[in-house]
Parts: structure tokens; C-alpha cells; sequence
């Protein structure tokens, strides 16, 4: 992402993360120099608040009304070792602090399918403009 910047100083970088890529670009997120963070399709990201994410960026989530992730448990558990089990915060929650925006009515495979509502979002988002609220 820095190469990418320096490569194009001045332009708007969106970093997209769908599913468990959403996990990895948000614990990847802290100093990038990207102008928004997308999580879609999120089973959460380790963090219990957007501002955990430690990024200037504008972080926004959004799920489909058909995608099973909604179903997933958002929570942590300890476990022996210091590690924990599960991802936090779900990212849709208010409490969690992104922006959220209207992803329609697909699954968990359909948010980038042409004509979709969740790709018109996204594609908006990237571009910099209001997408629509969830």
C-alpha cells in the first residue's frame, strides 16, 4: 500500500476486505495510507471498536440480508496459552463504530455480482461518495 502511495501521490486508496479478508485487512489496517477501509461480509476483526483498528481511515461495514456470516457468534473466548478463540465485535454493530452502508439483499458469494446492489456500494465507497446507509 506505502509503493502504491508513492506511486501515486495524492490518489484515494480503498482497502476491501471480504469474509476472513476482512480479518486480515483490518489487523493490516494501522498506518496504511488508505482513505477508507471496507469490511463486507465480516465474521468481525479482532477488535471490539473500529478505533481499535489504530487507521485515519473511514472504516465501514456492510452485509448482505441473505449471508450467513449474520449468523456466525460475535465474541472472543480465551484460551489456554493467551490466545483466543473467534473474532469480536461484529463489525454491522453499532457499538463497533464503522459506517455502515446498505448491502442488499444477496449472500455471502454475491456481493461483486454485476448489477448488485452490494457492488454499486462498494464501487461508491471506493470512489469517495455516500453510498447509502445500512
Amino acid at each position: 500500500m506505502e509503493e502504491l502511495a508513492a506511486l501515486r501521490p495524492g490518489a484515494r486508496i480503498t482497502l476491501l476486505g471480504h469474509s476472513y479478508g476482512s480479518v486480515v485487512c483490518a489487523r493490516a489496517a494501522a498506518g496504511l495510507p488508505v482513505a477508507a477501509l471496507v469490511l463486507y461480509g465480516s465474521p468481525g476483526t479482532g477488535a471490539d471498536r473500529a478505533a481499535d483498528l489504530r487507521t485515519d481511515a473511514t472504516v465501514w461495514a456492510g452485509r448482505g440480508a441473505g449471508d450467513w456470516v449474520a449468523g456466525i457468534p460475535h465474541a472472543r473466548v480465551p484460551l489456554l496459552g493467551g490466545s483466543e478463540l473467534g473474532f469480536g465485535t461484529d463489525p454491522m454493530d453499532p457499538a463497533f463504530g464503522a459506517r455502515r452502508f446498505d448491502a442488499g439483499d444477496g449472500g455471502h458469494s454475491d456481493y461483486l455480482a454485476p448489477g448488485s446492489v452490494s457492488l454499486r456500494r462498494l464501487a461508491l465507497i471506493v470512489d469517495g461518495r455516500e453510498p447509502g446507509r445500512a
